[in-house]
């Protein structure tokens, strides 16, 4: 069996697709494999992948009609057949040493995730590191408590609810798919994943170069009043299902989740670049559920 699998989802990225495919060829640990779903790409993303596969064996690609990144993490699951999952956004990049300090962490641990930190690529190429002292002064690997993990869930403390910069034992996926159609994908699955776990480690090292984009959903400057409806749509509808388990399965302070909950929709309400006529209306919906909410946990 391989060690690690590693799924790259792929939809019109062709200029910077090359460079994400070149960072996982050039890895100091080289037993893994690359499953490359071509999501019904436009321009050349296909063929640069084709150069690729021709290249290194370790490379497949899949082609599907469009279906959204959480469809075609799907399809890229379907394939995997690693101890070790791993993803690789297409747009993205990672140091040469990513695989190989991943796993000595999870050795050294014993983890069944274990979470990298990340820089950003800026559009001119330039990197932008964080400044994680806060987590860690030594930047030495640190094992979280559940309730730490549940927080970030929610709030993204630690940047934890992304997949990509991540070493989870293939076991956690067992039963677990991308919920498609819903923007923070990642969020809708990642907790699932925490639930799984037995022990969660962060390593607080930039290993992950993440491209942040301006056509991104999520990344996206103006947003109508509509837009901003689905996207928060969709954080409740991830946010919900957590509070859910969160209350029948796990032995914690469930109002503090809660109220982490309420304040990130808080958040939602007062930054946004909506017009004042909208603006009015969305701020109206936003109190309008919370209050809802309020009612449902039996707080009004």
């Amino acid at each position: 069996m391989v060690k690690v699998s590693i799924g790259v989802p792929v939809y019109n990225v062709e200029e910077y697709l090359r460079a994400c495919l070149d960072s996982i060829m050039n890895q100091t640990f080289t037993d893994f494999e690359v499953i490359m779903v071509d999501d019904g790409s436009t321009d050349n993303s296909f063929n640069i992948c084709q150069e690729y596969v021709a290249r290194d064996n370790r490379f497949k690609l899949f082609h599907q009609e469009n279906k959204g990144i959480a469809g075609a993490r799907n399809t890229c699951l379907k394939y995997m057949k690693g101890e070790y999952i791993n993803w690789v956004d297409s747009d993205d990049k990672v140091e040469p040493n990513y695989l190989e300090r991943l796993l000595e962490v999870q050795a050294e641990t014993q983890a069944d995730s274990v979470n990298s930190m990340y820089y950003r690529l800026n559009e001119h190429g330039w990197k932008e590191y964080y400044d994680f002292r806060y987590i860690s002064t030594d930047l030495s690997a640190i094992t979280l408590n559940k309730a730490d993990i549940l927080e970030t869930t929610l709030n993204n403390k630690y940047q934890l609810v992304i997949l990509w910069g991540n070493l989870e034992r293939r076991e956690l996926y067992k039963g677990v798919y991308f919920p498609q159609g819903t923007s923070y994908e990642d969020e809708g699955t990642k907790f699932k994943l925490f639930l799984k776990a037995r022990k969660i480690v962060l390593l607080p090292e930039a290993l992950y170069g993440y491209r942040k984009r301006t056509d991104s959903i999520i990344n996206k400057k103006f947003m109508s009043l509509s837009e901003q409806i689905k996207m928060v749509g969709d954080h409740q509808l991830h946010a919900e299902k957590l509070l859910y388990y969160l209350d029948i399965y796990q032995k914690i302070e469930i109002d503090k989740f809660r109220n982490i909950y309420l304040s990130n929709l808080d958040y939602f309400s007062n930054n946004n670049d909506l017009n004042e006529e909208d603006k009015i209306k969305f701020q109206a919906y936003i109190r309008a559920y919370q209050q809802k909410l309020r009612r449902s946990w039996g707080k009004e």
